[in-house]
């Protein structure tokens, strides 16, 4: 009896192993079949992202989208071999709203990882450094620490890093307000502090940097804290592949240069315009540029620019003085030499039609010299060091950048290189000698700052017809060239038809 009894009870388990080892079976295969997030992406074939507007996330120029953390993205999907859709949406409650939901894979709006952040979201690999900036109306006593805020009238971004720190502060100020605003970008608040509608704000530095010089009664204040990282963030549930992807993407891009590369097109030249040059820049955009403006603009569209780019090259060389003259003999608005004016038909430097007509015809000319694997928008930014120190200097840059292992065609490496030409054991070397190769990387980190803000005056406008209809025509005299080649450019020329009633309206086209 009893040995049948344990026969029975011994038979049992084994009975019931085998009976349940199919189910278990198959919940284990289940398990392995259960697709991860990249697979998902990969088998939708489309990456949903979410962005906000802000001119260091999300904006459109000429009715395409950019932006360095859109740019980010873009080459993100691109990598993993799919589509890219991005949702914009307006405030960043509603941003986190859709990770919270799991309705996007991803946010990418530049957003500083606080520890809010950081214990509500799974967070991506970080790519730069911000921390909150407290700024100020000028015509309020400048603020130096966070006890002063409390007697402020201040706005910042609802659900921003600096509502967060704000937040904090409070905790141990309890009269520390201000307005949270959720469907205001960086930008119109500093707009807000610059017109006095409030006395301060508080906002990410990167943000700053970009803005500020668009805002002369906008001052810095101090930072409510150390700078902390900034990286996307991903839905608080899920696997590890998408993560995983996006370490993999960064170390990529780290190695070969294209994060470097990006950060120098979107960042590079914000530290190259302090307060007193721009509120001069400012000063002469009002009562200097009204009367060049269409002479701008009619010279750039026959040569197939952007006015707003001609325009910043004007201001940089004479702050669009007519009679300017330098010490060594270069003179008028666009600053020619007494060779460069033979060369383009400039009989009289001191008369501005003239020299903003043969400063176009010159950027053209360089433009178009510029190798053709050299894509945009570096291919600008070699032919402005080529308007300011000459084609063969920036060829001779070009050169020891290729002997040292680094990259000639792209501005990022070669700037490094210009200001080398100053020095007796590197020009020596190369084939046109000694320059103050300094100067044309200055020169057009300046350019590019007078361009964002010329941009930001005068978004996407189509001038052409104004230009024909006022009858535009070029003062120079026709130097027997042939017409300049097509070419891929900084902004967008007149329609063929327009810019060719220009070209039959100037001698030299």
């Amino acid at each position: 009896m009893r040995t049948s009894t344990l026969k029975r009870l011994g038979m049992a388990p084994r009975l019931a192993i085998r009976l349940a080892a199919p189910v278990l079976l198959a919940l284990v295969l289940t398990a392995c079949s259960q697709p991860t997030t990249l697979d998902r992406i990969n088998q939708e074939s489309v990456l949903h992202v979410v962005m906000h507007p802000a001119s260091t996330v999300y904006y459109e120029e000429n009715g395409e989208p950019s932006g360095f953390e859109y740019e980010l993205v873009r080459r993100f999907a691109d990598s993993l071999g799919v589509e890219l859709r991005v949702e914009v949406v307006d405030d960043l409650p509603e941003l986190y709203q859709r990770l919270d939901e799991h309705h996007t894979h991803l946010a990418a709006a530049g957003l500083a990882l606080t520890p809010e952040l950081q214990r509500r979201y799974r967070h991506g690999p970080v790519y730069d450094r911000s921390r909150p900036i407290v700024v100020y109306n000028a015509d309020v006593a400048r603020p130096s620490s966070p006890t002063e805020l409390a007697q402020l009238n201040i706005a910042v971004r609802a659900g921003s890093a600096a509502e967060q720190q704000l937040e904090r502060v409070r905790e141990v100020i309890p009269g520390m307000n201000w307005q949270a605003e959720t469907r205001q970008d960086p930008t119109e608040l500093l707009h807000r502090v610059d017109q006095g509608d409030v006395e301060a704000t508080v906002i990410n530095s990167r943000e700053l940097e970009n803005n500020q010089v668009f805002f002369s009664n906008v001052r810095d204040g101090f930072a409510l804290s150390s700078p902390r990282p900034v990286g996307w963030l991903l839905p608080p549930a899920g696997d590890g592949s998408l993560m995983q992807a996006a370490r993999d993407f960064f170390r990529s891009i780290r190695a070969d240069g294209t994060l470097a590369q990006l950060q120098e097109r979107f960042f590079g030249h914000l530290d190259h315009l302090d307060y007193v040059g721009a509120k001069t820049f400012t000063t002469h955009l009002d009562n200097r540029l009204p009367k060049y403006r269409e002479t701008f603009m009619g010279a750039a569209s026959a040569h197939d620019l952007d006015w707003r780019l001609l325009a910043a090259i004007g201001y940089q060389e004479s702050h669009w003085e007519p009679r300017a003259v330098s010490p060594t003999g270069v003179r008028g608005l666009m600053m020619l030499t007494r060779d460069t004016a033979a060369l383009i038909g400039v009989k009289n430097r001191l008369d501005p039609q003239a020299s903003i007509w043969g400063g176009a015809r010159f950027f053209r000319r360089l433009h178009n010299r510029i190798p053709d694997n050299i894509k945009e928008p570096d291919r600008t930014w070699f032919a402005l060091a080529a308007y300011n120190v000459g084609y063969g200097h920036l060829q001779d840059a070009r050169r020891l950048a290729r002997r040292d292992g680094s990259d000639p065609n792209r501005w990022l490496d070669v700037k490094q290189y210009l200001p080398l030409l100053a020095q007796r054991q590197y020009y020596t070397q190369t084939r046109y000698g000694y320059a103050r190769g300094y100067e044309p990387v200055l020169y057009t980190q300046n350019i590019r700052r007078y361009y964002d803000v010329l941009k930001w005056m005068f978004p996407d406008e189509d001038t052409t017809t104004a230009i024909i209809e006022n009858g535009v025509e070029s003062p120079l005299e026709d130097t027997g060239s042939q017409p300049p080649q097509s070419a891929n450019t900084a902004g967008k020329g007149a329609p063929n038809d327009q810019r060719q009633q220009l070209r039959e309206a100037s001698p030299l086209l």
